[in-house]
């Protein structure tokens, strides 16, 4: 069953706007499916925090994996306090003052270079119960957009693997591999031949690897099957203790953002005026950049340009200042009026974590949906206050 299939059935007439909503039948279908991965492959799968991090859902999400993964202090003080379970913490840059606070959370602490791991060695070692690894850049790469790719040439993301020997190290357990971005299985299967290829020779000196997200696992079509020979056979073979940290698999079709119609206006082409932005709601639209999908009507792209006399075809923007704020272009069989409610889909990832206030645009409500029984929950409404408690 689709995330698209799935949000037809939603009556938004029920929930505030703008306001992110979960299918927790379908992030449960995710979860299910992941858990049947770890159970016939032998390897742990996380949470990546930095992609999906809503604790509400956190009974939920502990069920079926293992734990979490974060990206710095208090994703993994989050993960820890939040979610239960394991807790891998990676930061680019760490600070001294917060290590203390760390090692109270974090059961794997990865270092993002060998200066890091030499300088804080000593303070590190005698956290009782605690995994230090290193990550490592394998060279290899599969990411087209130079602002997601972590090995593209001057990364700062991890240590060159053919700079590195078994000795480097020691004292260390196991290495942290990332290289992909939302990537179908063929990509993972050439990624994983590249690691034992550039980073085998470290194999004998560890025991454990991580092998990261960026895999959509969760995607109908994904060969299942073909990735669990695949784990397992890799498992055994080097005899590693194989982690994944999926983030965007978790909350897979799991996700939309319902939106508002603030006004209707017109310049060249037909356009609306929403109470979502994509600057601040949902700003890898803009990143990316892509488009989302909105129930109900066929996303057109991006770079087209106006269609004077068309007034099925409208391009949607948010409430702010910013000339650039623009969600998509869509045509639509009944163009949405003032006080129309839009549905983006597919939005239940790297939107949450990323949203921000600007121009004072309030943060969207968060509600639990089932797809199955229709229950309804509106969890988090957010006011005036959120927006100026980040200020001063």
């Amino acid at each position: 069953m689709t995330g698209r299939t799935n949000f037809e059935r939603l009556d938004t007439a029920r929930l505030p706007s703008p306001c992110h909503v979960l299918d927790l039948a379908r992030l449960e279908d995710n979860l299910k499916l992941l858990k049947r991965v770890s159970g016939e492959s032998g390897v742990e799968i996380l949470l990546a925090l930095k992609a999906f991090s809503c604790f509400a859902v956190a009974d939920l999400v502990s069920k079926y994996l293992s734990g979490t993964a974060a990206s710095g202090l208090y994703e993994a003080r989050l993960g820890k306090t939040r979610f239960g379970g394991q807790m891998h913490a990676y930061a680019p840059g760490l600070k001294e003052a917060d290590i203390d606070e760390m090692l109270i959370y974090a059961d794997h602490l990865i270092l993002n270079s060998l200066g890091q791991w030499r300088r804080f060695r000593e303070k590190l070692v005698g956290a009782p119960g605690v995994h230090f690894g290193l990550r490592v850049n394998p060279g290899h790469n599969e990411v087209e957009n130079p602002l997601y790719d972590p090995c593209a040439p001057w990364s700062r993301l991890g240590v060159p693997a053919n700079e590195l020997t078994a000795a480097d190290l020691d004292g260390l357990s196991g290495i942290h591999i990332h290289a992909l971005c939302d990537h179908p299985y063929e990509a993972f299967d050439r990624m994983l031949a590249a690691v034992e290829e550039n980073c085998g020779h470290l194999f004998g000196a560890i025991e454990w690897i991580n092998l990261g997200g960026g895999l959509l696992i969760t995607e109908e079509g994904f060969p299942v099957d073909t990735f669990i020979s695949r784990l397992k056979e890799f498992r055994e073979r080097t005899g590693l203790t194989v982690y994944l940290e999926p983030g965007t698999a978790v909350g897979l079709h799991a996700g939309a953002l319902v939106s508002e119609v603030l006004d209707r206006t017109g310049n060249v082409g037909e356009l609306a005026i929403m109470d979502t932005s994509a600057t601040c709601h949902m700003p890898d639209v803009i990143e990316a950049p892509f488009t989302p999908d909105v129930l109900g009507a066929q996303t057109l792209p991006r770079d087209m340009e106006a269609a004077p006399g068309e007034s099925n075809i409208v391009r949607l923007g948010g409430p702010t200042c910013l000339a650039g704020d623009i969600i998509g272009t869509y045509r639509f069989e009944t163009p949405p009026r003032v006080g129309d409610r839009v549905v983006f889909l597919d939005l239940g990832y790297y939107t949450m974590v990323k949203a921000t206030t600007f121009n004072g645009t309030p943060l969207p409500a968060l509600a639990l949906w089932d797809s199955r029984s229709d229950a309804l929950e509106v969890v988090r409404e957010f006011s005036y206050a959120d927006f100026e408690g980040r200020l001063s």
